[in-house]
């Protein structure tokens, strides 16, 4: 009986029955082994994707995006705190340079004498403009906060990423009233306090303090400008609180921009994240308390806080 010749796979016979494998073995007799022939599909005529090969691909993309979307989505907010201390590191250099032109003063809260235009955040914005002329006007906003508020009035559970609108200038930041160098304002009427603010002692007036690095000189804000007390309320609700100048000012930069956190600059030039609670221990004035009743040294209870604070960290 003569040897048996070994089967050979034709790859059109295998078409034929519908069928497409993904190789073919081809026996080599000179050695007694088979040789592995890989087989293309020919999607130009119609041996594509099943059915079901594609629900899979579709099941596994949206697996991907369900993983993968909340990490894109930290990684964006990351990004934009990053940009925002960016924004305060220039800012912190135009500070500077004003206060290294005015032997390390700030202003006064006038502008040519007058204090018309204080209510508006006009005495620091004008001053300094000459400083921000060679820089971006991206600076003014935080990437969190863009959209001006509307006049008059805090958009409902919006308050925290709205940006201040006045005369021609939009922004997300705002200064730290109780930085002024209200002593050497030119009326005389005006160095008794800073537009109601007092008492006037309490303004520091000059960047060269003792602990500069943890007096806030512009931080991220719903206004212009603040004169934060230690015994200030925080706003009641995520809504957002209402305006009340000289009363619970603190809640202009009690603001969650950064997943718990406001950005700020502080008297030495430095800027570093703040938690939310973390505001109530600045050293805001030359008169605040740090260890106020709003702070863990000040015996503040979490269950006292806002519902929508208390799972912030304390301080």
């Amino acid at each position: 009986m003569g040897k048996r010749k070994g089967l050979v796979l034709r790859s059109d016979v295998i078409r034929r029955v519908g069928f497409t494998p993904l190789e073919i073995k081809i026996p080599d007799r000179k050695y007694g082994r088979f040789l592995t022939c890989p087989v293309r599909r020919n999607f130009s005529n119609g041996a594509g994707f099943t059915l079901i090969e594609l629900l899979v691909v579709i099941a596994i993309i949206a697996l991907l995006m369900a993983i993968l979307m909340p990490a894109l989505n930290r990684v964006k907010q990351q990004a934009r705190t990053v940009a925002c201390l960016a924004n305060l590191n220039q800012w912190g250099l135009m500070f500077a340079m004003y206060c290294g032109d005015n032997n390390a003063y700030f202003f006064t809260g006038e502008l040519n004498g007058s204090r018309s235009g204080m209510g508006s955040g006009e005495f620091w914005r004008e001053t300094m403009r000459p400083y921000t002329k060679d820089f971006s006007d991206k600076m003014w906003l935080c990437p969190q906060a863009k959209k001006p508020r509307s006049q008059g009035n805090i958009p409902q559970g919006a308050w925290s990423n709205v940006a201040w609108e006045t005369s021609n200038d939009i922004g997300s930041y705002g200064l730290n009233g109780w930085v002024l160098n209200i002593k050497a304002s030119i009326q005389s009427g005006n160095r008794n306090d800073g537009w109601g603010r007092t008492p006037a002692d309490w303004h520091w007036g000059t960047s060269e303090v003792k602990s500069a690095n943890n007096v806030p000189v512009f931080t991220g804000s719903w206004w212009v400008d603040s004169w934060p007390r230690e015994n200030d309320q925080p706003p009641p609700s995520g809504a957002g609180p209402a305006d009340t100048p000289n009363t619970n000012e603190m809640n202009r930069v009690c603001v969650d921009r950064h997943n718990a956190f406001v950005n700020c600059l502080f008297a030495d030039w430095s800027v570093r994240k703040i938690g939310i609670k973390e505001l109530w221990t600045l050293k805001w004035s030359r008169g605040y308390n740090v260890n106020g009743p709003h702070t863990k040294a000040g015996g503040k209870d979490q269950s006292n806080w806002p519902a929508w604070m208390r799972h912030y960290k304390e301080y």
